[in-house]
């Protein structure tokens, strides 16, 4: 088996720089864009697959050895063109989300969710019914630096757009770009004593190679339920965790909750049962920022033996913005992606700002973390070690940013084929990037319907 080392670096070299390993590459896609967005999606999905692969053979199975269907991959990381509830699209982002004018510059900022609308608006002094035309205003009169710090001082979420060679060249940029796009490390704290007990419910087959394996959701938004969405549709139990009391954005959920059951759970107050849960899986995956389980009472050493800890976080987990929130659109602002999709012009001009066409830095993400957590799965099959899985939005655009391959001159980008889209009932979202697989196991369940223990859904309910 190789090292993991090993194992890190291909993901990086894997990862094509003009699409030319794939058949059938359109550059006018729904994914056109100045930077090459195609690669970085086929080859996070190619990653995905390979490791599946690798899963298979190390279970006595033939691997696939399957080809990415370039139309699959880029209708998956443009889900949200293609959800409809009851025929009607979704609104991506609440009046207060987006890019606005500051007095020196410009800010993006994300509030889909109503308790960050409410720190922002705090943060800026304003009462909160405050328009998006008042807070407009309101930001015109401010500093970029100054939204930021306050942003980030009352727990809200805006960054100053900045330009690709400023961020490199700050601390962050610089913290944010260093290691490997996936990190996987062994655990010498999480070595199991007894493998067959663990192991005794694993069932693989061709296309659920997975089956068996226990994996504990605490993610939201896009790119850790993507990496347990992709662990879902090789057979993986996964229950997702939500806290009570803080519903999450309805279509998001089933955009991204395929395959998964739900449960809502309070793991700060009902800890012997989230125990019991830990216990007896064999992953976690968790979205929160670095330390919000620990301030949430969970601790390293209650992270039981042989778990593979997969981590997804905006900025990672060292350096100066480890500990702030952060989003995919939030990340391409900072990093400089935002001016360079944009009309690249002065800071002040008109509409000098755009965004890639899709959320890719958190479809990546999620898509990697779910192949470093199937290689670690792999690795503690020989040597019963847990290992730690980590990628960061910021780190994935980093990649993105020094990729060769710019086409600034691109044509727009195009919608994605509907005919890679799945319907339940009224819900319809874009089927699996992977083409032996036409639909998910189950669509997304209800918000929190479900039992917080390890019962597997019913085939076909």
């Amino acid at each position: 088996m190789a090292e993991y080392a090993d194992l890190v670096h291909a993901y990086e070299s894997g990862i094509g720089v003009d699409g030319s390993s794939m058949p059938g590459v359109d550059p006018g896609s729904n994914l056109a864009a100045a930077l090459p967005v195609w690669a970085l999606a086929g080859g996070a999905v190619t990653a995905y697959s390979r490791a599946t692969d690798r899963f298979r053979v190390a279970a006595g199975l033939d691997p696939l050895g399957e080809v990415p269907d370039p139309g699959r991959i880029t209708a998956a990381f443009s889900s949200e063109r293609l959800f409809r509830a009851g025929g009607a699209a979704p609104d991506v982002f609440a009046p207060l989300s987006g890019f606005f004018a500051a007095a020196d510059g410009w800010i993006r900022t994300h509030a889909n969710y109503p308790h960050h609308r409410t720190r922002l608006l705090t943060a800026l002094g304003l009462p909160p019914g405050t328009s998006r035309a008042d807070f407009t205003k309101r930001v015109a009169a401010l500093p970029a630096s100054e939204i930021e710090d306050r942003a980030h001082d009352h727990g809200a979420i805006a960054v100053r757009v900045r330009t690709e060679h400023e961020w490199a060249d700050s601390p962050q940029g610089r913290a944010t770009a260093a290691g490997p796009l996936v990190a996987i490390e062994p655990r010498a704290d999480r070595v199991r004593a007894d493998r067959a007990a663990n192991e005794s419910r694993f069932a693989p087959t061709s296309l659920q190679p997975l089956r068996g394996v226990r994996v504990v959701d605490l993610t939201r938004v896009i790119a850790g339920p993507v990496a347990t969405r992709a662990l879902a549709l090789l057979g993986a139990e996964v229950l997702r965790i939500d806290p009570p009391g803080m519903p999450e954005i309805e279509w998001q959920f089933r955009d991204t909750c395929q395959g998964k059951r739900s449960t809502l759970l309070d793991i700060r107050t009902e800890w012997p049962l989230f125990r019991d849960l830990l216990e007896n899986a064999d992953v976690i995956i968790s979205g929160y920022r670095p330390g919000a389980l620990l301030r949430a009472g969970v601790d390293a050493g209650q992270i039981g033996p042989g778990i593979v800890y997969g981590r997804v976080s905006a900025w990672g987990e060292h350096g100066p913005w480890g500990d702030r929130r952060g989003f995919d659109s939030i990340v391409q602002a900072a990093s400089g992606i935002s001016l360079i999709e944009g009309a690249q012009g002065d800071s002040r001009s008109e509409s000098p700002v755009g965004a890639l066409p899709a959320q890719a830095l958190d479809h990546a993400s999620g898509y990697l973390l779910a192949a470093g957590v199937i290689d670690a799965l792999v690795a503690r099959a020989h040597d019963d070690t847990g290992r730690d899985v980590r990628v960061a939005l910021a780190r994935t655009a980093s990649w993105l940013l020094a990729a060769p391959g710019r086409t600034p001159d691109h044509a727009p980008a195009t919608a994605p084929d509907a005919c890679y889209a799945v319907t339940h009932d009224s819900i319809t979202t874009a089927g699996p990037a992977l083409s032996a697989y036409p639909d998910f196991r189950w669509p997304a369940p209800q918000y929190g319907a479900d039992t917080a223990d390890w019962t597997v859904r019913p085939a076909g309910s």
